[in-house]
């Protein structure tokens, strides 16, 4: 398959699964291998016969979408993003929520990929915070739709190049080192749960503090779902918490009751 095909196809099939092309321009690459990988499996020859084959099995269009997921992470990536979370908002949160007498914070993580991203969350409240608020625990729920990026978030095992941002300090105290890999100590894994789910069928019942949704609606997603999908993410916020989306995202137009944080990064607080 061509690139040119790779790209006829995916502007083709990506409105159908309420996804977008812009989003996938950069990583058809990747895209594209998982494709021909699923073409081989099936024995097709063609890209056109794919396309055959997803209108005579509709069960298709689920695995498809499955080759559709883009897992790029990294412990603390955009670090200026997870520096104002250590600085400023987590702290701000934390303040708020002893003041309002509470025993909890609580974060939701959505899209989280293999954990590095709540269990960045995690370092930092065992690291930065909780020393000042000793009384408030801290709870993150981290969720995904691949159940394999799941598993390996569970086992909290990571080559070095995943840990290239985490202070060396931080790094020695939460982390093993075995077998070339790097496994985090029970400590910091305790504060995050893992859920399987896709955000576009299910949202968490909770109300957050915290909501990180990174590099996966705003980027991936058509402009409808984007909509329905911030509406849910809004009512499972609480007053005064913090949104999170990708530094260079944006928020579909017309979208009220979320500040912009003057820090910018994709902050927004409920209003």
């Amino acid at each position: 398959m061509t690139d040119r095909q790779c790209v006829e196809f995916l502007q083709w099939a990506l409105p159908q699964l309420g996804l977008r092309w812009a989003g996938f321009r950069k990583v058809r690459g990747q895209v594209r291998k998982r494709i021909v990988r699923r073409l081989n499996e099936l024995e097709l020859m063609h890209i056109a016969e794919y396309r055959r084959y997803l209108a005579d099995h509709p069960a298709e269009w689920t695995v498809l979408d499955a080759c559709l997921r883009i897992s790029i992470s990294r412990f603390f990536r955009d670090r200026d993003v997870f520096d104002h979370l250590r600085d400023s908002v987590l702290p701000d949160l934390a303040r708020t929520a002893s003041q309002r007498g509470e025993q909890r914070l609580k974060v939701w993580s959505a899209g989280c990929a293999s954990g590095e991203e709540p269990y960045s969350v995690a370092l930092i409240w065992s690291n930065h915070v909780q020393p000042e608020f000793p009384e408030l625990e801290l709870h993150v729920l981290a969720t995904d739709a691949d159940e394999t990026m799941l598993q390996r978030a569970e086992q909290a095992h990571y080559p070095t190049s995943s840990l290239k941002d985490v202070p060396a300090d931080w790094k020695q105290n939460a982390f093993v080192c075995r077998d070339d890999e790097y496994q985090l100590v029970p400590q910091f894994h305790a504060l995050v749960d893992f859920r399987l789910s896709d955000i576009r069928q299910a949202i968490p019942a909770d109300a957050f503090s915290l909501i990180l949704c990174r590099n996966l609606v705003f980027t991936y997603f058509d402009e409808p779902l984007q909509q329905q999908v911030l509406a849910a993410l809004a009512e499972r916020l609480l007053p005064g918490g913090y949104l999170v989306i990708g530094k260079h995202e944006s928020l579909p137009a017309n979208t009220t009751g979320l500040v912009p944080d003057p820090a910018r990064l994709g902050f927004f607080r409920r209003a």
